[in-house]
């Protein structure tokens, strides 16, 4: 089958004929109809994520068809339309008995843990517990967004955030996880603002329902100018981006016992970064972090889509072939466009 692969980090991947992977015993091997590409799997080229050894295939946002499934997985079969969050649970630690797969102590991770979906075939592990079946009237490119940044846009905002009709939300960072958690909140009733330094990506926030969009470059001091706006600063705050400048001015923007959101990750030297705990003690502020979704809360985020309340198809920006993907990838941090690529000729 065809395949991204790179050798090493931070060097150019390369498109190679490699082998064709077998089920395992409790998974499945699914042929991939759509796979976004994402800011994580540029952190993993990078060399960033522990999980990954070399030789590697990236790609952990995807949407494909069941090809075949190994001896103990028994609730889907062959041909069926699937998606996965991109962690998958073991469902048997104390984390899944507790609900929590998204936090698996013995998680599966394609596109880290294992070879991932930039490619014709990937298996996954634990395939009755979290493949998710894709209803007919979703497409295989808009699902290709729902496994990572949507997913974890859907429980930061709905669930971590507990965000609710007439709140100010503020987000900062208006690329796939930040206009994603736009358009949700937007969906449930609250006031979104769209924070980034993008004029593209600012337009795509406005289109998608921000109430007010800031450039971050424009404005002498972002903070006091969400504070304005809001009349004394959100009550959800989210840092979609993950940089400790945004990190600490989205905790600097809340409210009084507001709650910020950490959905962008931060790595290397920034992992360990300074948070404003003075704020955080005299304005009692939550922090809180958010890492994707577990497959069973898929049902209410996917009804919203069926219901036409959310539309993952509008945060599509592009659609490439996977030989057109190996200059995207190590070009994703410096990427202004607006929206998700995704990957949809193979």
């Amino acid at each position: 089958m065809k395949a991204i692969v790179y050798h090493e980090f931070c060097r150019p991947p390369v498109v190679e004929d490699v082998p064709e992977p077998e089920p395992p015993e409790d998974g499945a091997v699914i042929r991939v109809m759509a796979s976004g590409i994402c800011l994580s799997d540029w952190h993993g080229w990078m060399g960033h994520d522990p999980l990954i050894t070399l030789p590697h295939v990236p790609g952990h946002e995807f949407a494909g068809e069941i090809e075949a499934t190994g001896a103990s997985a028994t609730r889907f079969r062959r041909g069926d339309r699937v998606t996965i969050p991109f962690v998958a649970g073991c469902g048997s630690c104390p984390q899944c008995c507790a609900g929590n797969h998204h936090i698996c102590d013995n998680q599966y991770q394609p596109g880290f843990s294992g070879w991932g979906s930039f490619a014709e075939f990937v298996a996954v592990r634990y395939a009755d517990v979290n493949l998710v079946p894709l209803p007919g009237d979703i497409d295989y490119v808009s699902a290709a967004s729902l496994g990572c940044r949507f997913a974890t846009a859907y429980r930061g905002i709905v669930e971590q955030g507990r965000v609710k009709a007439g709140d100010w939300l503020v987000v900062f960072g208006c690329g796939g996880v930040g206009l994603a958690a736009i358009m949700i909140a937007k969906a449930l009733g609250a006031r979104p603002i769209g924070i980034d330094i993008e004029t593209s990506k600012l337009a795509k926030a406005a289109a998608l329902g921000a109430e007010a969009v800031l450039d971050a470059r424009a404005v002498s001091d972002i903070v006091e100018a969400i504070r304005d706006l809001t009349s004394g600063g959100a009550a959800v705050s989210v840092d979609a981006l993950g940089s400790p400048e945004t990190s600490s001015n989205s905790i600097a923007s809340l409210r009084k016992q507001g709650r910020h959101v950490q959905l962008g990750l931060l790595v290397g030297e920034q992992s360990s970064c300074a948070v404003p705990m003075d704020l955080v003690i005299a304005r009692e502020l939550e922090i809180v972090g958010s890492h994707g979704m577990q497959a069973h809360k898929y049902e209410k985020m996917l009804a919203m889509v069926l219901d036409g309340k959310l539309e993952p198809s509008s945060l599509v920006g592009r659609t490439v072939a996977l030989e057109d993907a190996v200059s995207v990838l190590p070009a994703m941090d410096r990427s202004d466009s607006a929206g998700i690529t995704v990957i949809n000729r193979f």
